[in-house]
């Protein structure tokens, strides 16, 4: 063992801790982001036109199997 590492170094008033510190909260705040994103559950546009689609598609079906008598 000739040499020890000093854990000094990894305190938050030096350069490594404060990039280590800033590294976390950067990571906390993508990872809180992601999970409020995820939560709220919004369509994207795409997923919008498919539905709309699906409907029509859907509406005309029934249209053709009943039409309307005059």
């Amino acid at each position: 063992m000739g040499s020890n590492i000093d854990v000094t170094i990894f305190s938050p008033s030096e350069p490594i801790g404060i990039f280590i510190t800033v590294l976390g909260l950067i990571i906390t705040g993508i990872i809180l982001y992601i999970l409020y994103s995820v939560s709220i559950n919004k369509e994207s546009i795409n997923d919008k036109k498919i539905r709309k689609k699906k409907e029509f598609l859907q509406k005309e079906k029934i249209e053709r199997l009943l039409p309307k008598r005059k």
